[in-house]
């Protein structure tokens, strides 16, 4: 009996030391949305409760807008350094960390009575939200093929703009009925729970079979790159009508078209679902055309000049319109948007490839993401000043003419860059 039990330990020390495979590539997109879903319903809380939020916190239209716009303070000046740790650490446990982070700060806002313990959190908020894409982009373009990234970025892109449609739409409801305290309490412990499936699943993600083994450039290289510079210009135009809509709609809605906090959330959620299902339906197409020989410049760089000039055209409607073309007018923005949305890291991910993808995307969404700072800030001093909507769609839809000419003429071709060695 002695040699039969010292074999079977043998056996289990072997299989406990022997490395677990390479997490499969589908599970690693899923899970990654699933993080992006959670992460867009955590920042996007406080748009929908701040009808409620304004009164009983007694915040200004001008506060309210330094609020919705704090989180990207911390976010923006994260997003480089997230990149860099992902690449450096692993972008698998760089996301894990922020997932956490930004869970508890969610989970405190539910007890805030002031506007500067508000803002501390939402600048926690921001910290933690900093490793979403970066990391995201880097388990993608390490993990998935070239030829299937239109669609990883669909599943991707489907995720986090779900995530204000449940977000809004349930937590609105749920708002409405029990207030907005309880609301950010448990969509914070729900939000950490993300970590199990995390932990138990993925290891570090097999490289890309079809993705040749660069060395990976310097920092200096990246910075140097036109593709770098028009893609970001790009992505903070699209950003800004984006966030704007984000962080101001609900009260839009409200204040300006009359509705009722239950009758916001259905129109918002309904609009921010349109924009998911896009992002999936485009990302499959994405894929499809490409494999039967169209080119990416096409593919991308086509939908989203398609992208800005209507949306141009939404942001103009939505001021002169009544309210009926007006919530058409935001449908179809949303639509659009949604069709555009898998190219905004796609193109990144191709351009840099696996050696460089976590510290572009980094740069790339740090500039995208100051947006956020300026559209949320903003829209709430025009509103002071002008007392309405009018002036802050006018600016979005001149920023989208910004948009528009970095597409279409600054981005170059959509290749692979091969990048040259880099001494160490």
């Amino acid at each position: 009996m002695l040699p039969v039990a010292r074999l079977v330990q043998a056996r289990r020390v072997v299989a406990t030391a022997q490395p677990r495979p390479p997490t499969a590539p589908a599970t690693i997109v899923l899970l990654v949305a699933t993080a992006l879903f959670i992460n867009y319903i955590d920042r996007g809380n406080l748009a929908t409760a701040a009808p409620l939020m304004k009164g009983e916190l007694r915040l200004s239209a001008t506060q309210l807008g330094v609020l919705l716009s704090a989180f990207y303070y911390t976010y923006v000046l994260a997003m480089f350094p997230a990149g860099w740790l992902a690449e450096r650490y692993g972008a698998h446990i760089v996301l894990a960390i922020g997932v956490a982070i930004w869970s508890v700060a969610t989970f405190l806002t539910g007890f805030v009575n002031s506007f500067a313990a508000l803002l501390a959190l939402r600048l926690l908020l921001g910290l933690g939200e900093s490793a979403g894409f970066p990391c995201a982009s880097k388990l993608l373009a390490q993990s998935v093929i070239p030829g299937r990234l239109g669609l990883a970025n669909g599943v991707m892109s489907f995720g986090y703009l779900l995530g204000p449609a449940v977000g809004t739409l349930i937590g609105g409801l749920l708002m409405a009925a029990y207030g907005w305290r309880p609301v950010f309490i448990v969509f914070g412990a729900l939000s950490i729970a993300w970590l199990i499936p995390w932990r138990s699943v993925v290891v570090g993600p097999a490289p890309a079979g079809a993705s040749p083994v660069t060395s990976a450039p310097s920092l200096r290289q990246i910075l140097g790159q036109r593709a770098l510079w028009g893609a970001a210009i790009g992505l903070f135009s699209a950003n800004y009508s984006f966030y704007f809509i984000l962080a101001w709609l609900p009260i839009y809605l409200v204040e300006s078209r009359g509705f009722s906090v239950r009758t916001m959330s259905v129109v918002a959620s309904t609009s921010y679902a349109l924009t998911a299902l896009g992002a999936l339906g485009y990302g499959w197409l994405t894929d499809h055309w490409l494999r039967s020989g169209w080119s990416t410049g096409v593919v991308y760089k086509g939908v989203m000049a398609l992208n800005h000039v209507i949306g141009i055209t939404c942001m103009i409607a939505m001021t002169v319109l009544p309210s009926g073309g007006a919530i058409a007018a935001l449908f179809v923005y949303e639509i659009m948007a949604g069709l555009a949305s898998p190219g905004l890291y796609a193109i990144p991910q191709i351009i840099a490839g696996p050696s460089a993808a976590g510290r572009w995307v980094g740069i790339h969404n740090c500039v995208g993401a100051l947006a956020g700072i300026l559209a949320p800030a903003l829209t709430g001093i025009l509103i002071d000043r002008t007392g309405g909507f009018a002036a802050p769609f006018t600016l979005a839809a001149a920023v989208g003419v910004i948009g528009l000419v970095a597409w279409l003429i600054v981005l170059p071709r959509i290749a692979p860059i091969r990048w040259s060695p880099v001494a160490q």
